[in-house]
């Protein structure tokens, strides 16, 4: 859908201002304009760094605002860490949510960034990037410099620093086993990192934590909690709905306000709770093995729909009259999507033609039998979900629907688990599209839902569902494929808003555990 050289639109003042030059930062004068007014929707989008004092912020920094002569930009956090800026202690440029650009676009750089943000890189290095990306390593080196002024690896650094700083300050690792678990090779690469990145040492760090953040271990799981930016407006009503109405028993559960679930992590099971606040989502993670904390947070703020751009996608819906309420209405909602792409697939399949609470039964079906045993140190989750290759060849008693779609679930896990199938965060959304249309079995609709929630599709459209259908017509849209050629490249939006024309559970936080 969007090419390598895409369009970047940015709104200030409600005027849009677009480039169309590759380019991932906006001309000076709209970014002078987002600092001088403290604009927080360019969080995350661009980062200033300040010649005077050696500091970046982002845009949207409370600190006195800086002379003009004194400010340059930069596409990245890295980009400006390599310019010799050090991140400022008062706005926390590392902590801003991800530029809304690596979930609207399928090219190679979104792929790319959506990899490093999974942690790829400490797994399996620039390399192994590269061949997931099925690209050579100068290709995607060039790429990511000429794009975000950074290579892979100073991108993964910074990562690794924020997430070193997470663990320093939430947790009572000692050091040395930080900066193994955020990813540096050495505790000299750790020490330097974090000198270099926010002008301290991590003992001086970890001083500076706030009372009561003292993750601790229980049951051998590491707690960490942490807050989940999110730029708003933020309407959490349908995200949480929808994920606590289809919630499969063992896997998921509502308790205590917050959305519990359990996690397939790189280095083992984990768990986590996200709780809705005004302006953040407060998250537990209770994990394994420490190096799964960047994954997990990716993972996360991937279901939620956090890096996404409400005031853009809110302003495109808003110019259809027959949207416009509804967005007005409420402002700021998400697309729920997922943390593993396969495990949505095979749901997925299991809800054709079929109610949520049956979809459910099916798919509780499949944990009880397939799914790894786990022990929950805070509520009542059994399972993780059952991996593809697990369900490569599953009982057919275990399964109660029709013979043909126990035919279409078998041939879509084989599919995933031999790799003809990818819905990983670097997948190919075009080449997905058409292997999981190449399936016997899977329809139009089967292949928009996973374009939508595995893949991060956000013009995703399943144009026959029924919810879609009826939302349309309650507000007098009757050619519903038609009208929602108006609502590209957002239909993925403009659907949780159909959806949310109807009384349905999906569309409200739960009042009670459930």
């Amino acid at each position: 859908m969007w090419g390598a050289r895409c369009l970047v639109a940015f709104l200030l003042d409600g005027e849009a201002v677009a480039r169309d030059d590759g380019c991932m930062v906006p001309d000076r004068e709209t970014c002078l304009a987002a600092v001088t007014s403290r604009d927080a929707r360019f969080d995350g989008t661009f980062f200033t760094g300040v010649t005077s004092t050696g500091i970046y912020c982002r845009p949207s920094c409370p600190a006195r605002t800086p002379a003009a002569r004194n400010m340059t930009f930069h596409p990245s956090a890295a980009a400006a860490q390599a310019a010799g800026f050090r991140a400022c202690k008062r706005c926390r440029p590392d902590a801003v949510p991800g530029s809304p650009e690596w979930d609207i676009r399928g090219d190679l750089t979104a792929r790319a960034m959506r990899l490093i943000g999974d942690g790829v890189i400490d797994r399996e290095g620039v390399a192994g990037l590269a061949d997931r990306l099925g690209y050579s390593v100068r290709q995607v080196q060039r790429l990511t410099l000429d794009e975000l002024g950074a290579s892979p690896v100073a991108l993964a650094r910074t990562q690794r620093a924020h997430t070193a700083r997470l663990l320093v300050q939430t947790t009572d690792l000692p050091l040395t086993q930080v900066a193994f678990a955020a990813g540096f090779g050495s505790l000299r690469s750790f020490n330097d990192t974090i000198r270099c990145v926010y002008a301290t040492t991590p003992s001086a760090l970890r001083a500076q934590r706030p009372a009561n953040r003292h993750g601790q271990h229980a049951d051998r799981l590491l707690e960490v909690s942490l807050r989940l930016a999110v730029r708003l407006p933020f309407d959490p009503s349908n995200v949480f709905g929808h994920l606590v109405a289809t919630a499969v028993p063992g896997v998921e559960e509502w308790r205590d306000g917050a959305y519990r679930r359990t996690l397939r992590l790189p280095h083992g099971p984990g768990f986590v709770a996200l709780a809705p606040r005004p302006d953040h989502v407060a998250a537990t993670l209770h994990l394994t093995d420490p190096r799964d904390l960047t994954p997990a947070i990716g993972r996360c703020r991937r279901l939620l729909d956090l890096d996404a751009d409400p005031r853009a996608v809110d302003g495109a819906l808003a110019q259809d009259p027959a949207l416009a309420p509804l967005v007005a209405a409420s402002p700021g909602r998400r697309v729920p999507r997922t943390v593993d792409g396969d495990e949505f697939a095979v749901r997925a399949v299991l809800g054709q033609q079929v109610s949520t609470a049956a979809a459910r039964t099916h798919a509780a079906r499949l944990v009880e039998a397939y799914g790894d045993p786990v022990v929950d140190p805070v509520g009542g989750l059994t399972h993780l979900f059952p991996t593809a290759a697990a369900l490569t060849n599953p009982a057919r008693d275990c399964f109660a629907g029709p013979d043909s779609r126990f035919a279409t679930l078998v041939g879509l896990t084989r599919a995933l688990a031999s790799g003809g199938v990818d819905l990983s965060p670097g997948a190919d959304r075009d080449a997905a599209r058409a292997a999981l249309a190449a399936l016997r079995g899977i329809g139009p609709w089967t292949v928009e839902m996973i374009a939508m929630r595995s893949l991060g599709d956000p013009d995703a459209f399943p144009a026959s569902d029924l919810g879609v259908v009826k939302g349309a017509q309650r507000l007098g849209v009757d050619a519903v494929a038609e009208a929602a050629q108006r609502w590209r490249p957002w239909r993925a939006y403009a659907t949780q808003h159909l959806w949310a024309a109807h009384d349905h559970p999906i569309n409200r936080l739960p009042t009670e555990d459930s």
